[in-house]
């Protein structure tokens, strides 16, 4: 079986929630003592996750964060203000627990994974870094192709068995670390949605207003020279992507395959969102929008998802950050909705402390 033929037969498994389980949670939910609808969105999520996770009881202990790492050639064109060794720098920061992602991570009661998918280092043996390297980054896309369509496949792919190596998942986010990765994220908007590279560029990590014209304009040239098919996926991101985007799509995609809920971060996770909505249509009920960016496309991101953001906190750091902060919201989404009583469960047991207390009262 090749490379394409896997990634056919991990798609085919990617449902539709199921949408009597979303009934009965429903009803539920309008009996819980409380006025209906008094939680908002809280009941909006639990009806949601017990439909995803295909259970009366929807779940929110088993938390997964996958940090996806990758260079890019297109730094090379002065696209970031960072230079391409950072990335290297972060993740040796992540695996001893000194980064945002690792720390917000932690008080989330989340599982942080790092996966080095493409860093243009390589990493000393370190119980804390997956080496799942397909290349030491990718090719300058303002040039050529990022990549091949098999190195393409390799990281989605790689996503993927992260995800289904793991024995138990309720929620799933993923993360990023790569030095100029707004750049194809920006790429990967402009083709999916019909923007234009001036509508779909943001500052990125903090690139000088001056710059932006020509950071749109790299992404321009880019799309230019590659054509890359907005009705294929692969041919996307191999042409424009990043392999960290790659391997995001790849952990949704597995996410999905796991019935567990998918947490959208920031904007490269937007895009790589994008990319796993146009290989398997069905993941889009699996998203939650953890919170809105302050990248430019982000917001037009989430509402072409058909998503609404469970945080807006002016958040732009990505990470995974945002996705970490909103599982707390999910947790106490799938909380109120197992362990309250409903109205007549109360009645009933108020009814048997009343009889009790007769009982005792009489003795």
């Amino acid at each position: 079986m090749n490379l394409e033929q896997q990634l056919q037969e991990h798609l085919k498994q990617i449902a539709v929630p199921n949408q009597a389980l979303a009934a009965y949670a429903q009803e539920r939910e309008d009996a819980l003592a409380k006025p209906r609808g008094t939680l908002g969105r809280l009941e909006e999520c639990a009806i949601r996750l017990a439909a995803i996770q295909n259970t009366p009881s929807p779940r929110h202990e088993h938390r997964l964060i996958v940090v996806c790492a990758a260079d890019h050639g297109v730094l090379e064109e002065g696209v970031s203000p960072y230079p391409k060794d950072v990335t290297r720098q972060q993740i040796s920061n992540f695996s001893q627990g000194g980064g945002t992602i690792t720390v917000l991570g932690r008080h989330a009661k989340a599982k942080v994974l790092l996966a080095d998918v493409g860093v243009n280092y390589d990493f000393p043996p370190n119980p804390g870094i997956l080496n799942l390297k397909i290349a030491h980054g990718t090719k300058n896309m303002a040039k050529g192709p990022a990549m091949t369509r098999e190195e393409a496949l390799r990281s989605v792919l790689a996503g993927i068995e992260i995800v289904l190596r793991e024995p138990y998942v309720d929620m799933v986010a993923a993360g990023e670390m790569g030095i100029g990765n707004t750049t194809p994220s920006s790429a990967i908007c402009s083709v999916l949605m019909g923007l234009t590279p001036e509508e779909a560029t943001g500052v990125g990590s903090g690139l000088a207003p001056e710059r932006l014209a020509h950071k749109a304009e790299v992404i321009r040239r880019a799309i230019e020279i590659n054509k890359p098919d907005p009705n294929d996926a692969l041919d996307i991101l191999a042409k424009i992507g990043g392999l960290e985007i790659g391997a995001m799509t790849g952990v949704y995609l597995g996410a999905a395959m796991r019935r567990a809920a998918v947490i959208i971060d920031g904007f490269i996770a937007g895009a790589a969102a994008l990319l796993a909505e146009k290989l398997a249509p069905a993941i889009r009920h699996y998203f939650f929008a953890g919170h809105c960016s302050k990248e430019k496309a982000h917001r037009a991101t989430l509402e072409y998802l058909g998503q609404t953001p469970l945080l807006d906190l002016g958040l732009w750091l990505g990470e995974g950050s945002g996705a970490a902060v909103s599982m707390f919201i999910l947790e106490c989404a799938a909380a109120h909705f197992n362990e309250m009583r409903t109205l007549e469960e109360a009645m009933i047991c108020d009814t048997l402390e009343i009889e009790k207390a007769k009982a005792e009262a009489s003795r």
